[in-house]
């Protein structure tokens, strides 16, 4: 019985002293691998795992900044395409005013009744035959006396001449087409908006008048309202003054050589369109090689070093 007990109680001795040495063992273990790299087999071969994390978030850095170089490229050859966009708007608004100007020397033809033709016809010279009628005199105000030199000298720009006056609109009933239409005789200054200071120039009797078809305007931001009871208008707006005169809705801009000595100054027909188009070229092609430069200054010469 003595020798069966020694027996039974060596393999639990053992066992015993096998799980000591196991958890001291499993310790250690843990103790190690907390400060060592870690491996995990694949394909036979052991991998770092630790090294692997580097990489992948290497990667990971490199890929952003790859996305943001890409990215950042856009703005150059955004800016790029601007100024390439603004070259042939710049084209296009220099073949327009070409064909105003064209239009508004042209040999004039007689003043057609059809609405429809007269929408085509702005800036286009036109013949008329009647008389005017100057108790019904309209003022388009503040106006300056257009000068076509100056003006495109200064078109875009903010400047102004600092005379202030008036475009005195009178109604003028055409004998050959028996209607009344409405004729832009020209500017007069301030002081002569009244027509009893420019008597001399209220010319009776039955002329002929060449002009430019207009036709009728918005109103633009920031321009007041017309003020018909005080017969102070800011815009052409042909719809209320046919209303007011009782003439057709059909405006025409007397040219010079229908000024009367004394009276209002003729051709004051602005052909002359804003262009700034080229400024805005270089101010876009500037940006685009501005900031070309210092996206090859961030990422290619960078990497060349």
């Amino acid at each position: 019985m003595a020798f069966l007990k020694s027996a039974l109680a060596y393999p639990t001795r053992v066992l015993l002293t096998l799980k000591r040495q196991t958890n001291i063992i499993y310790i250690k273990r843990t103790f190690l691998l907390s400060r060592l790299p870690v491996f995990k087999l694949a394909h036979g071969r052991f991998i770092n795992l630790q090294r692997q994390s580097s990489s992948t978030v290497a990667e990971a850095e490199k890929g952003e900044d790859s996305f943001l170089k890409w990215f950042l490229l856009l703005i150059p050859a955004t800016t790029f395409g601007l100024g390439t966009w603004q070259v042939k708007r710049r084209k296009w608004k220099m073949e327009l005013i070409d064909k105003l100007i064209r239009r508004s020397t042209a040999q004039p033809i007689p003043l057609p009744l059809d609405p429809h033709e007269l929408n085509n016809l702005e800036y286009r010279r036109v013949t008329v035959r009647g008389q005017f009628d100057h108790s019904q005199e309209l003022y388009i105000v503040p106006r300056s006396p257009v000068d076509p030199e100056k003006e495109a000298r200064v078109a875009g720009s903010l400047s102004s001449s600092g005379d202030s006056g008036a475009n005195v609109i009178t109604p003028f009933y055409c004998t050959d087409l028996g209607i009344t239409i409405l004729v832009n005789r020209g500017y007069v200054p301030r002081q002569k908006i009244n027509p009893a200071t420019r008597m001399k120039g209220q010319v009776d009797g039955e002329v002929e008048v060449v002009g430019v078809v207009r036709l009728t305007e918005t109103r633009k931001p920031f321009v007041p309202n017309n003020d018909v009871e005080r017969n102070r208008w800011h815009y052409r707006d042909l719809e209320a003054m046919s209303r007011v005169t009782g003439a057709e809705p059909i405006f025409i801009d007397a040219d010079f050589r229908s000024t009367i000595p004394g009276g209002p100054i003729g051709g004051q027909t602005r052909v002359t369109l804003r262009n700034e188009h080229m400024q805005y070229i270089i101010t876009w092609y500037s940006l685009s090689a501005a900031t070309s430069y210092m996206w090859y200054s961030k990422f290619i010469r960078k990497i060349k070093v």
